[in-house]
């Protein structure tokens, strides 16, 4: 049973992430084109359930939103933390076994 929810995670994590770098570069294309844009609420919200990766590849990639300092700084912080909690995850989970 533990295999099938490290694959249930792994498979959410990776649509959190694509769907938070798609929504950086779509916010970046209607900035570019004066259009309706995607709040900032909205671009966290993916980030912190858990896509702070690919906000934070999106926001380097499309390079949008980096003077603002919570996506500057506060995007990287999340990643660490979601990052610390993975690790938790897997050392708890090998404790376990």
């Amino acid at each position: 049973m533990e295999k099938e929810l490290w694959q249930l995670l792994g498979l959410y994590l990776l649509a959190v992430n694509l769907a938070a770098f798609a929504l950086m570069g779509l916010d970046k294309r209607r900035a570019k084109r004066g259009k309706w844009r995607v709040s900032e609420k909205a671009l966290f919200l993916p980030a912190v359930l858990g896509g702070a990766l690919g906000s934070t590849a999106g926001t380097r990639a499309f390079r949008h939103k980096t003077r603002h300092w919570y996506f500057r700084y506060g995007l990287p912080l999340l990643l660490l933390l979601q990052l610390g909690a993975l690790l938790w995850l897997t050392l708890l989970s090998k404790k376990n076994e």
